[in-house]
């Protein structure tokens, strides 16, 4: 309003923001004046708001709606009329030799993990991994910020490797994780409510690098789904530079930023087609979907119209829902008649009073109860795996790292 139109502009802030939006106006180069009432605003009576309006902006100290009026009317400076962009120095691609605990320690105290031990990224396991891909190290792989607020950080497929190796990847899972990095989605937005993701893998890399879609799928039993699922954190960690405080303002923040709920799709017990073929893919492409939510609403049983029900009194995200249902699930449903997830998708948005493009439904269990889940997920991108495969295929260890393999139902009937 005020560049484009001329049209004088004070945006008002709670003050638990001030530092947080005087960044972005300078990573921005937008000078505004802002006034900052008390924090917080939610569920304030109106008598308590209204002391806001007409107390003291607890930033400067002054009256507020004065301040208000003076920012309004007093002319620009020199420094509002002509703004600097701020730039951050990038971090040096090597750190000075040390011994492993000091790395670790440092590592952990500049807040480059998640808590949890790492593996150290030297330059061997760094070249190690690079051979996961043909992709130049050097190539840009995308920019990143967990906040809008802030200068999005430049990565390149070396970094991405270097964030593999940290999580305790192998080659073999670096494709999937140079087409989760290409999004430039962080695992988790800033903010003040408790966001949390969900990484899906469909088509054939499933099975190549060992990740889990049967039984036990969502739970710490797969390697791959493990590591993958945490590379994606420290990604967003590192290049989306989450600072809680900062540029982190979850107020609970959320345990499942953790892993991410990874998982690959049961295509091949589905009753239906596979999420990637709905969305345009061929069968035979290997395809990864990011799904943002906040909530993961407990185990359900029942057919099609206990489905609708259960999104009908799901109030988060406007009635959005992707149901994660078992194999036996999606038979059940097709004995009811539902031929295709499309016509499934639109009894259940008819019954819920919802759209049906705000519906997805996902197929991933071992078979031992037909039991599905709501939660309020909703895809924010599929994009495919397959370009950042090397061209001899998949890179895979001598002997591939895999953890026991659960003992699967093939019977059909297991669970019932």
């Amino acid at each position: 309003m005020e560049s484009e139109y001329r049209i004088p502009t004070v945006p008002v802030v709670t003050a638990r923001f001030e530092h947080y939006v005087q960044n972005d106006s300078r990573n921005h180069g937008m000078f505004l004046r802002y006034v900052f009432p008390p924090h917080p605003v939610g569920f304030i009576p109106k008598e308590k708001l209204r002391g806001y309006v007409d107390g003291l902006n607890p930033v400067s100290g002054k009256p507020l709606m004065p301040e208000m009026v003076e920012a309004l009317t007093k002319p620009l400076t020199e420094e509002e009329k002509n703004p600097v962009i701020e730039k951050r120095p990038k971090h040096p691609r090597l750190l000075p030799p040390d011994t492993e605990e000091n790395l670790h320690r440092l590592f952990l105290e500049n807040g480059w993990t998640d808590g949890l031990p790492i593996v150290l990224p030297t330059e061997e396991r760094v070249a190690e991994m690079l051979t996961g891909t043909d992709r130049d190290p050097q190539e840009v792989v995308g920019r990143m910020s967990v906040t809008t607020h802030q200068e999005r950080l430049e990565y390149t497929v070396e970094k991405v490797a270097v964030i593999a190796v940290m999580a305790g990847c192998r080659p073999e899972h670096l494709p999937v994780l140079l087409a989760i990095a290409s999004t430039e989605i962080p695992a988790f937005p800033s903010s003040t409510t408790s966001f949390s993701s969900m990484i899906m893998v469909n088509g054939p890399i499933r099975h190549e690098i060992g990740m889990n879609c049967g039984l036990a799928a969502l739970s710490p039993f797969n390697y791959a789904n493990a590591v993958i699922g945490r590379a994606w954190t420290l990604m967003s960690i590192n290049f989306g530079d989450a600072r809680p405080g900062d540029t982190f303002m979850h107020s609970l923040g959320h345990p499942i930023n953790y892993n991410n709920l990874c998982h690959a799709e049961n295509e091949e017990d589905s009753a239906f087609e596979p999420y990637h073929v709905e969305k345009g893919f061929k069968p035979e492409e290997s395809t990864v979907t990011l799904f943002r939510g906040w909530n993961y609403n407990g185990i359900n049983l029942g057919p099609a119209k206990a489905m609708a029900e259960a999104l009908k009194r799901q109030s988060s995200m406007g009635r959005a829902g992707t149901f994660l249902m078992d194999p036996l699930v999606s038979a059940h449903l097709k004995d009811e008649g539902f031929k295709t997830k499309e016509e499934l998708r639109q009894y259940i948005a008819n019954e819920a009073e919802t759209f049906p493009q705000m519906i997805n439904f996902i197929v991933v269990g071992g078979q031992t109860n037909p039991m599905w889940v709501l939660t309020d997920y909703t895809p924010s991108i599929t994009v495919s795996i397959d370009k950042w495969i090397p061209k001899t295929g998949i890179k895979k260890d001598e002997k591939p790292l895999r953890m026991p393999q659960p003992v699967l139902c093939k019977d059909g009937i297991c669970g019932i």
